[in-house]
């Protein structure tokens, strides 16, 4: 019998293999050094520090604005994901990671408010909306001293 997989006993077991399989296996999510996790609402928050080799200015030392943007996509798509999962029963937790390779941008909006400039920085993310197969995501992205650097909406195939 199908059951939905994040309604049974391994929710939070579930979200935290989904996050690890976000940082973990996504070669390019490591080389940006994302630490990444799931709250129990579907939320998902991401951090990383800053380093010489994420710096786009290098006059200023501010973060490159592919970093902030790659930040923002991957929180807005893991959330995506867990969308999906939520809504659609699955056999087995490997059901629903077959689905992850299904998962894919289709339009993302970066708004640039301040200079990446700070020690570490953290990727927030919600879903706005969440259909059978596209989902719609709302992303921040603050230094470690809690200033708004960027926000995004993304759009994601999700079915």
């Amino acid at each position: 019998m199908s059951q939905n997989l994040l309604e049974n006993g391994d929710r939070e077991q579930i979200l935290t293999t989904v996050a690890k399989t976000f940082e973990e296996q996504v070669p390019f999510n490591r080389i940006l050094g994302f630490d990444i996790g799931l709250q129990k609402d579907g939320t998902a928050k991401l951090s990383f520090q800053m380093r010489d080799d994420l710096v786009g200015n290098f006059l200023r030392g501010i973060l490159h604005g592919g970093v902030i943007s790659s930040s923002l996509d991957v929180v807005g798509g893991l959330v995506a994901f867990v969308a999906f999962l939520g809504q659609n029963p699955a056999q087995s937790f490997d059901g629903g990671l077959d689905r992850f390779s299904k998962l894919g941008t289709v339009d993302l909006r970066i708004d640039f408010l301040r200079p990446g400039l700070g020690g570490s920085f953290v990727a927030t993310g919600s879903i706005l909306r969440a259909g059978r197969r596209i989902a719609v995501a709302r992303m921040q992205l603050h230094n470690d001293d809690g200033t708004l650097i960027a926000v995004g909406t993304g759009t994601y195939s999700i079915g």
